[in-house]
């Protein structure tokens, strides 16, 4: 069963609030420290508790860095947030250590934020830090303990925020390094956030908007305005909707927004959904509204189809070999293309031509883009943003008389089932059993229906 996540960004999102909040919808502790464990970074262990928000309970998951790696150089109210009398974040019970490398004294959630330096900097403070480029933090996930799957989204989070700083400071992604501080707080939050996700099997993330706060804040660089810099790059390369609240400060984080354009594949929720499971993960800062992410596991009411939005991309190519553009359609899947197709086209001068055609999430895009030029011979690519209506769908595997094979079955609005035997299961079992392949594709779907329906009446 596909599984939908809705995120509700009404405080904004950190990285450590969407940690929180998986954790809370159930993301396996052992996985993840397992996966911490394995990173080759020291100076930090984890810590999650129970906290209350507003008088709502949440999770609250800690990154704490150790004395020698405690940060030094950013104004502290920036570092820290703002805190006002009254604080509404107060523990609940005793901390849950996750990972114990060296401990510390928790001052509260670490921002990261890339620059340009050379290594060895001393702060005027008299504390040297280490820094660590984009390329090393990637080394370093790619040794960690976790399925391919968390990895890969791990790397394209933290590839969305160096490209975001690497524009704010105008230089190549290459030259953009973080502090040991930063770096050691976005890369345990960044690998959290990937591997609770993939330990939660999320298929879908629906996420409308993001608010954020406003004024300015202060960094190692001095004042800054709110959205920060990073914040704002990445809302407009991946289309994020801001929503600028009364707040005075800052409520979504670069590490959070990077998040958010790596794992939302739509947002719009269906018309009506059931709520299976509500999490919330805790922010480190108080503000007028609750620093609280609410992340709730959905399943469209009925079992009927549901919106979401997709990107088309298009171009005409009339210079360019056969072979080239197989090639080209392979590479685009493996990329993450929802679909590919080639449309026989006449071009001026009645030149023969293809229209190549790609459907792709918003935030595979760029990627796809980059494929596109890179392996064919187009100089220029149109795109469209689309609506779509899209059946809820299920992808299982079944036992048959002919043997084990996979399905995929669709529910109409009216919640009438269909059922698909997936064709390669087809091919191999029709040869196994000397079967033409129409016949064994027809065997395969009647017992599949009969097994469906056989659970529906249980």
């Amino acid at each position: 069963m596909e599984k939908i996540l809705y995120l509700e960004c009404e405080s904004g999102i950190s990285g450590d609030m969407t940690v929180g909040a998986l954790l809370d919808l159930g993301a396996d502790r052992t996985v993840l420290k397992k996966a911490l464990d394995s990173l080759p970074v020291t100076g930090f262990h984890t810590e999650i508790s129970r906290v209350k928000k507003s008088g709502l309970d949440a999770c609250d998951f800690s990154v704490v860095l150790d004395a020698e790696h405690e940060n030094h150089d950013h104004d502290m109210e920036y570092l820290y947030g703002h805190t006002h009398p009254g604080q509404d974040h107060e523990p609940v019970q005793e901390h849950e250590l996750v990972q114990d490398h060296e401990h510390m004294q928790e001052h509260g959630h670490a921002h990261s934020h890339g620059h340009v330096h050379s290594h060895g900097h001393t702060h005027a403070c008299g504390h040297s830090h280490e820094h660590r480029g984009l390329w090393e933090i990637l080394d370093m996930i790619r040794r960690a303990d976790m399925t391919d799957h968390a990895r890969s989204l791990a790397e394209k989070i933290f590839r969305i925020l160096g490209a975001a700083e690497a524009k704010a400071h105008g230089v190549p992604e290459e030259q953009v390094h973080f502090h040991e501080v930063g770096a050691v707080d976005s890369i345990v939050d960044i690998v959290s956030a990937a591997v609770c996700l993939d330990s939660l099997g999320i298929s879908k993330v629906i996420l409308p908007r993001l608010c954020e706060g406003q004024g300015t804040v202060r960094c190692q660089h001095g004042i800054i305005p709110v959205p920060v810099p990073a914040v704002v790059n990445i809302a407009s390369a991946y289309g994020l909707s801001l929503h600028v609240t009364e707040v005075q400060g800052e409520l979504v984080t670069p590490t959070g927004a990077a998040i958010a354009a790596a794992i939302r594949t739509g947002t719009r929720l269906p018309e009506d959904f059931v709520i299976e499971k509500v999490g919330l993960g805790a922010g480190k800062r108080s503000y007028e509204r609750p620093g609280i992410l609410r992340a709730m596991l959905i399943t469209p009411a009925g079992g009927g189809a549901e919106t979401d939005r997709v990107c088309r991309l298009e171009t005409n190519i009339d210079d360019c070999t056969g072979e080239a553009l197989g090639h080209v359609m392979d590479k685009l899947f493996l990329a993450g293309a929802r679909d590919v197709h080639y449309t026989p086209v006449f071009m001026k001068k009645n030149r023969p031509a293809y229209q190549l055609n790609v459907i792709c999430s918003r935030e595979d895009r760029e990627k796809l883009e980059e494929i596109i030029f890179s392996e064919t011979t187009t100089i220029g690519i149109r795109r469209m943003e689309m609506e779509r209506t899209v059946l809820k769908r299920e992808c299982r595997r079944i036992n048959t008389s002919l043997g084990e094979a996979g399905i995929k079955t669709c529910t109409l609005p009216n919640g009438t089932k269909r059922v698909y035997p997936e064709y390669r299961d087809v091919v191999l079992l029709s040869e196994k059993n000397t079967l033409p392949y129409q016949e064994a594709y027809a065997i395969i779907k009647a017992e599949a229906e009969r097994s469906i329906a056989k659970e529906g009446e249980e």
